[in-house]
């Protein structure tokens, strides 16, 4: 996606839910602004039915506050990606932040590999899982080497590492390994909605980890600035349309609990408490 440096904004009210209006409702109130902050390749009408995918995939989506829910669609309607669908694109995360159920915009590793292709620089990136009953081998250094092979087994245990790949058209590669330890460490310490009950760590957790995995080797990448733009959407909260969302701060702050399946809070587990603290002990002195 290439933006307008000095895109216009828009402020998305907030009196509709207050009275009374449904978010489907307060949607179609918002029809002109959302007209005019869409991409060239997206109608209103192709907008609208991804909306209410999402609310009806989602119900607790209708609670978010209606300008970060807009911001969250608007972000990923700008990034060409369909959240909360099978397609693992992209999701819209519901979460108490300072008293208020806000919507996140969260990248999906499918979303991420369909991003990198755009950029025009990669011409091959993977990511996967080594269950434990592969064959699997790795080394780093002057001749770094990786080597998997999946077991023919039906049962092929659990899964222990992640791996991604990337070939660039240049000729260049790259890879980047993690431990299923690692990646809960990291994700507890750096993913703001991991111990939300909505969040695709509980419902995905191979495709987060492939996420993680792949956001870590792309830094190793020849990336144009268009791309990391884009990728730094990943884990955003906007309560503005824009005709460039990437222009847009994070308006994320970080929020006292998450949000349950019945939208009560609840603070982090000692588990999630610990592998916060085990993040910070492996990761101490490193730049993430």
């Amino acid at each position: 996606m290439t933006g307008k440096i000095q895109a216009a904004t828009t402020k998305i009210p907030a009196s509709g839910t207050e009275k009374g209006m449904t978010m489907t409702e307060y949607v179609k109130a918002m029809q002109p602004a959302i007209k005019k902050a869409l991409p060239r390749v997206m109608t209103p009408e192709r907008f609208s039915r991804i909306t209410m995918t999402a609310l009806s995939n989602n119900p607790k989506l209708q609670e978010t506050t209606p300008q970060s829910f807009m911001g969250a669609m608007m972000t990923a309607a700008q990034l060409g990606l369909e959240p909360n669908t099978p397609l693992g694109q992209a999701y819209l995360i519901p979460f108490k932040n300072k008293g208020k159920l806000e919507c996140q915009f969260q990248l999906g590793y499918k979303g991420l590999i369909d991003l990198a292709y755009r950029s025009g620089e990669v011409i091959s990136i993977q990511a996967h899982t080594v269950y434990e009953k592969d064959e699997f081998d790795f080394e780093f250094g002057l001749e770094p080497k990786l080597k998997h092979i999946p077991t023919k087994e039906t049962s092929k245990g659990d899964p222990v590492w992640f791996y991604a790949v990337f070939n660039t058209k240049d000729g260049g590669y790259g890879f980047e390994v993690m431990s299923v330890e690692d990646i809960r460490a990291h994700a507890a310490k750096y993913s703001q909605s991991y111990s939300s009950s909505y969040s695709p760590w509980k419902t995905n957790f191979e495709e987060m980890a492939k996420k993680t995995v792949l956001k870590k080797v792309l830094k190793y990448a020849p990336l144009k600035t268009d791309f990391v733009r884009e990728i730094s959407q990943d884990e955003s909260v906007h309560t503005e349309l824009s005709e460039d969302m990437t222009n847009l701060p994070n308006e994320y702050i970080e929020p006292e609990y998450e949000v349950d399946q019945e939208g009560t809070a609840d603070e982090p587990s000692e588990a999630e408490k610990a592998a916060i603290l085990e993040s910070e002990r492996l990761e101490a002195g490193n730049e993430d």
